[in-house]
């Protein structure tokens, strides 16, 4: 017989082991809950060639897609333009100064915490598929498979966790895709929730585009840019000095696909050491199927060239040259959008896109013609600007534009804020799920940049910067000192520097001591500037750029 105390036990029992069933249900509910991250890269993809941001010069419809169903940021830059440097501050959530990648020349320090490491110990399963540029064994992913260094367009090796160094046949950006999506179809674990990094090669110099897109835009005409034929009259002597000219300093054969051997036919000397060698490892690294359907188009283009060049004035070789530069550029970046199409496909057929933030970016910018360059480095908007979507179901409405100013320092804390991971104190950046839900005020009015890679290739001096939505402020540094104010509302092409006029001297006066306590906050320093020139100059010493 069950007594009434015997009875109430039960009871209160009953309840506990209810109340902890229903918990563990809410806490695996919880779990459940996190969002997924695919987080995509391109290198060197231009805002200015995506066509959300603007149609001008070619169409993207697959990265729009992202753009359309969320948020596109017009205001989104870097802290220093340059590959491997952008990518360690991505990492690790702080500065280049802090985290010690300054440039592509000094190994990354892998004592650093990536925030690929807090996911996977929080219990999302990682993967990255595509360029890293440094380290072969990144932390913090289950798996991986990467390309050594820079990689290459076609028949790419890459260095894989599991199987040691492997060599593919195809085009790189499908393989990156196509391994992206075999992860998605056949290792992603669906009790967990996961970061996927897939990292394009592409856009990276020296653009060659795959046989189904430079078929087509070998044949097309595109917009010159207003400042193609830049003198840089009224600015300092940095954009005067830098070597990235579309004429002197592009590679003939390496950039422009012009044969080694039509080059010595003509009498062109190599712009640079490695000109024709660039030639040969990416166009001489296709198979014999590859470089028969890659000759049929390309060798008119030599015997036509042949034909012009002589008679060229210096006018029509930059002319030239451009045209050339944005066919393969742009025609490379038509892969990429393609791969974006495939991959945002599956995650809606699977049912992954409901709760997977997706977000697409550039490492940096890159100079499209505009003041006659190529390349990135300076703090101009070309090449600080980065393109950055994000889109997130039920959090990000569809078609929002934000004008603030973000930072790819700010990714790291973004990611660990959405996946409920608490960001170490050390990280420097500013979550943007506030921004993401329309929930943030006075968000940060201004940013920070330094670039340290001088002297070195394309000469871009040493300069650190503020920049706010009107303003931007910099400070070329180690052989030079020069200031340059721009005024980004009244002068969007960042033609004249109004440094010196009377009428910015109070604007002047602001952004220095704005620019000042930045330093501090930042924890940069004209003590860790003269390091970092230390360090630079002895490993520099003995070679064409440090004498």
């Amino acid at each position: 017989m069950i007594t009434r105390q015997y009875a109430i036990l039960l009871i209160v029992v009953g309840i506990l082991l209810t109340a902890c069933a229903q918990s563990d249900n809410q806490a695996e509910s919880v779990v459940k809950k996190k969002p997924n991250i695919l987080f995509i890269m391109s290198d060197d993809h231009a805002y200015q060639a995506i066509s959300a941001y603007s149609n001008h010069l070619t169409e993207t419809p697959n990265i729009d897609r992202i753009a359309k169903e969320g948020m596109l940021f017009t205001n989104a830059c870097v802290t220093n333009s340059i590959c491997a440097p952008s990518r360690a501050v991505i990492l690790t959530g702080k500065h280049s100064h802090l985290n010690g990648k300054i440039d592509n020349m000094f190994p990354f320090d892998t004592t650093n915490i990536t925030f690929p490491q807090l996911l996977q110990n929080a219990g999302y399963q990682t993967a990255m598929f595509g360029k890293l540029h440094f380290g072969n064994n990144p932390k913090g992913f289950d798996e991986f498979q990467i390309l050594p260094g820079q990689g290459t367009y076609y028949n790419p090796d890459f260095i894989t966790k599991q199987h040691g160094k492997v060599r593919e046949t195809g085009y790189t950006t499908d393989i990156i895709t196509d391994k992206t999506l075999n992860w998605l179809k056949t290792e992603r674990k669906e009790e967990e929730p996961f970061l996927l990094m897939y990292l394009h090669k592409a856009p990276h110099r020296e653009w060659l585009p795959p046989e189904r897109h430079y078929k087509n835009f070998t044949k097309k005409i595109f917009p010159e840019p207003s400042t193609l034929f830049d003198d840089y009259e009224g600015r300092g002597s940095a954009a005067k000095e830098a070597e990235m000219n579309l004429l002197t300093h592009m590679n003939w054969a390496g950039d422009s696909k012009i044969r080694p051997e039509v080059m010595d036919e003509l009498g062109i000397p190599e712009t640079a050491k490695w000109d024709k060698g660039a030639y040969k490892r990416e166009v001489g690294r296709q198979n014999e199927a590859q470089r028969a359907k890659w000759d049929a188009v390309y060798d008119p283009i030599n015997e036509d060239f042949k034909k012009r060049f002589p008679t060229m004035t210096e006018k029509e070789k930059m002319q030239w040259r451009y045209q050339r530069y944005m066919q393969d550029y742009l025609g490379s970046i038509a892969a990429v959008d393609d791969g974006v199409g495939e991959v945002l496909d599956y995650l809606e057929e699977s049912g992954l896109a409901e709760n997977t933030i997706v977000v697409y970016t550039s490492d940096q910018g890159f100079y499209l013609g505009e003041h006659g360059w190529f390349d990135k480095r300076f703090i101009y908007d070309e090449s600080f600007k980065t393109p950055l979507m994000v889109k997130w179901p039920n959090v990000i409405k569809p078609n929002q534009i934000n004008t603030t100013m973000v930072q790819n320092l700010d990714f790291a804390q973004t990611f660990l804020d959405a996946a409920g991971v608490a960001a170490p104190a050390d990280m420097q950046g500013e979550s943007l799920v506030p921004l993401m839900k329309g929930e943030a005020e006075n968000f940060r009015e201004a940013v920070y940049y330094h670039y340290y890679e001088y002297p070195s290739v394309h000469m871009v001096k040493r300069h650190y910067a503020i920049v706010t939505e009107e303003y931007k402020l910099a400070h070329f540094y180690f052989d030079v000192d020069e200031w340059e104010l721009y005024d980004r509302k009244k002068d969007g092409n960042e033609m004249k520097n109004v440094y010196h006029e009377p009428a910015y001297a109070e604007v002047v006066i602001e952004l220095k001591e704005k620019l000042a306590a930045m330093r501090v906050k930042y924890k940069d320093s004209k003590e860790l500037d003269q390091k970092y020139i230390d360090m630079y100059a002895e490993k520099m010493k003995g070679t064409k750029w440090w004498k």
